[in-house]
């Protein structure tokens, strides 16, 4: 359980954080930028879910994966150790799987795309495409931990958390779509109006 009595706490004054292990941590260390961004695509999915417009299913989904968010961040956050004092909160694949399931489910729903699709459409579709490029980048810096880090039971980070950020973003693209309807989408020209070669 986590209790949160006082919000402020005047720690991180000094530039450090600390993580899950309670390791004391620069607030530049990139798995501080990995869950900061996962926080962020946390919130915009928050927005899209805010506006009320989403199908039911879709907003079931993405509670589901709003709450395992916070399993991500929790697991970037915590480096691995090969004896740990209690059992660290870790993706595991049956996560990714219900994903690929999601991804699946709504698939079927939506013909298939001749071109990528220009981010925008309903005000709940647009923020979904923001939330997908948000993960992106925080799948980008997880795979900047995996550099410094690697994943070996010292120190290192969990490569599932990592497919699990590229998944989201998959799903996050086809919620848009669902979100938006096919029927408005505007779909990539590339070279716009230049002369075809």
């Amino acid at each position: 359980m986590v209790i949160l009595s006082k919000i402020y706490t005047r720690t991180g004054d000094a530039g450090t954080t600390r993580l899950s292990d309670n390791s004391e941590v620069s607030k530049n260390d990139p798995r501080v930028e990995a869950y900061g961004s996962i926080d962020e695509a946390n919130a915009a999915i928050g927005v899209a879910l805010a506006m009320g417009t989403l199908p039911a299913r879709l907003t079931e989904m993405l509670g589901l994966i709003q709450n395992e968010l916070f399993d991500v961040g929790a697991d970037l956050s915590t480096p691995r150790h090969p004896s740990p004092k209690w059992p660290p909160l870790r993706i595991e694949q049956p996560s990714i799987d219900r994903l690929e399931a999601y991804c699946d489910e709504l698939q079927e729903t939506l013909p298939i795309l001749k071109s990528f699709i220009l981010p925008g459409g309903t005000p709940a579709g647009a923020q979904l495409h923001v939330a997908r490029t948000i993960t992106r980048r925080a799948e980008r810096a997880a795979w900047i931990c995996h550099a410094e880090f690697g994943t070996a039971d010292e120190g290192g980070i969990n490569p599932l958390a990592i497919t699990y950020l590229n998944r989201l973003s998959d799903f996050l693209f086809i919620a848009s779509r669902v979100a938006n309807g096919t029927e408005g989408e505007i779909l990539w020209v590339p070279g716009t109006d230049r002369a075809r070669p």
